[in-house]
This record gives structure tokens, C-alpha cells and sequence, in this order.
């Protein structure tokens, strides 16, 4: 896994054209930082003794096809980029992009199973999901769905753009080259995320969902309690609520909101909020074991 890191990721010292001869011969993975993109799309690499030069054609997988836009290649510039070195002629190098890409997702296809926890890479958010770079630039999507069981609103209330963060792969699609991944199942059971709670305390808590019975309030990233309606408390709103009671039988937490309280709304996802890290899933079982009328579960 450490030769498809993420870009950005990857430590292989100062390059030189010794560096990029010997990675020549063994086929190895590198990485630099592209400094310009010339008129005709080529990525330019600059070293101390050497200048790299990625094709438009080897900037990316997809971009001969149009799958991938032009952007990707403009947007590379001052950024990372993972490159495989493909020829040498007169001082220059010849480097394809491309090709660590494929060799990246040859090794998904080929060697990853589903369930497999993986590293990966935020590199940009829309409404509907988080992208991420799973190694060499390869991109697949986490659905704002399946980023956390207690819902929000857009994907930066939980990450932010070069986060670090896991994921589990769901579904390998190899006639379209993606990777399907999601993250809540990292994030623990209900009964995990409230092993820490205690009826009659009086705790923390996020408005994530307005409705006309009562406010949903996160309490974790992975886990929400029901208060009743109180003024002034919009969707994103930091609240100190009370526990009246933990019922796991019918997986409900109740609550009463204290207060609204004057506190940052987003909460990124930190290392302290996995509760699995490594490892590959066959089932993830959300729901508490006493709990017979609502079973959510992961099947992998």
C-alpha cells in the first residue's frame, strides 16, 4: 500500500537525475511538485540537475477520452504530482502520470478486497460528497450519505480540503475504473458512541435536523438524540443539552436543549473519533443487539 500512497503523501527526498535514472530501471513510483503548465497542457517538472516533463496525454487517466477535464491538469500546478519515469534524452525526462495511476488502480482491482480500510486523501467537497485521493491521484467518491450516520448538511462540517483521513472500500468497478468507499462504519456502533453518555448529564451537542416534532442534536459523529423545539435553534447550531433518557432498545436518546451556546459549528472528524482503523469489514452492525425494530447494517 505505501507505493500508492496519496499525493502529497509521498517522501522520496531531493530528486536528482540519478534519482529519476534509477526509478527509470525499477519501475518506481515518485513524486515532485509540477511548477508550470505550458500552453499545450504539459506538466513541467523542475530539479536541481534535471527538468521533468508529464505529456498532457500521461497527465491523467481519462484525459485522451475527455473523461477527465482539463482542469485536472491546470489545477496540478504548485501541487504534488506522481509520476513513473518513462524516458531520458538530452537531460530531459520523460515522466507519465498516467501510467502510477494505472498501476495504482491495478492494484485496487487486483489486490484490494471489499471491506478493506484504506488511507486516503480529501482533495476537494461539493453538496453531495467528498472526494478524496486514494493513491496517485486516482479519485473516488465518499456520498455525504455514508460520511457519518448523524446526517449533515455539506461534507465540511466533517472534513476539510488535503485531510487525511479512512474510508472502506464497498465496490470495485473495473469496466469504469472507480473505487466506491464510505467512511460512517469507521465511526463506530450507536452502542459505542454512546458508551460515553449517562442519563441525567448534560452535554454538547450540534442541531443537524429541524423538524416538526423536535430538533435532531449530534451528539457524535456517529450518533444523534431527539430534543424537543426551542427558539433560536437553526440547523448548525451549538447547543448544551440535557440527557433525559437512553433507550437502546429503541436506539433513541432523549434530550432538552439547555442552551444555544456561542462555539465554532463545524467538527471535523479526528483520529479520537475511529473506532476502527485497520483491518477488513464483512458486516457492521449500527444498531444495538437489543434493538429488534430498526437493524442498520453494512454488508461488504
Amino acid at each position: 500500500m505505501e507505493k500508492y500512497l496519496p499525493e502529497g503523501r509521498r517522501n522520496n527526498g531531493k530528486l536528482t537525475a540519478a534519482a529519476l535514472l534509477s526509478a527509470l530501471s525499477a519501475g518506481e513510483i515518485l513524486e515532485a511538485r509540477a511548477v508550470r503548465c505550458t500552453e499545450a497542457h504539459d506538466l513541467i517538472i523542475e530539479g536541481a540537475d534535471f527538468l521533468g516533463i508529464i505529456p498532457r496525454n500521461e497527465t491523467s487517466v481519462g484525459i485522451e477520452s475527455g473523461k477527465t477535464r482539463e482542469i485536472a491538469i491546470l489545477s496540478r500546478v504548485g501541487k504534488p504530482v506522481c509520476f513513473c519515469v518513462t524516458g531520458a534524452e538530452d537531460g530531459v525526462f520523460y515522466l507519465s502520470r498516467k501510467m502510477a495511476q494505472e498501476k495504482a488502480l491495478r492494484y485496487y482491482m487486483d489486490e484490494v478486497q471489499t471491506g478493506e480500510i484504506i488511507e486516503c486523501r480529501v482533495t476537494h467537497l461539493e453538496n453531495f460528497g467528498a472526494f478524496v485521493d486514494i493513491g496517485c491521484g486516482v479519485i473516488s467518491m465518499i456520498g455525504i450519505e455514508n460520511i457519518s450516520v448523524s446526517r449533515i448538511s455539506h461534507p465540511s462540517e466533517r472534513f476539510y480540503v488535503r485531510q487525511d483521513i479512512r474510508a472502506v472500500v464497498t465496490g470495485k468497478d473495473r469496466e469504469n475504473g472507480r473505487i466506491t468507499l464510505s467512511h460512517k462504519e469507521l465511526l463506530g456502533t450507536w452502542e459505542q458512541n454512546a458508551a460515553g453518555l449517562r442519563q441525567g448529564e448534560t452535554v454538547g451537542g450540534t442541531v443537524r435536523g429541524v423538524e416538526d416534532y423536535g430538533l435532531f442534536v449530534e451528539l457524535t459523529p456517529n450518533l444523534s438524540g431527539l430534543a424537543e423545539k426551542k427558539e433560536g435553534c437553526a440547523c448548525g447550531a451549538c447547543v448544551s443539552v440535557f440527557i433525559k433518557s437512553i433507550v437502546p432498545e429503541k436506539m433513541k436518546i432523549k434530550l432538552a436543549v439547555i442552551d444555544v451556546l456561542e462555539c465554532p459549528v463545524k467538527s471535523f472528524i479526528s483520529e479520537k473519533d475511529y473506532f476502527i482503523t485497520e483491518g477488513i469489514l464483512k458486516k457492521w452492525t449500527y444498531s444495538p443487539a437489543s434493538c429488534l425494530t430498526r437493524v442498520t447494517e453494512s454488508l461488504f
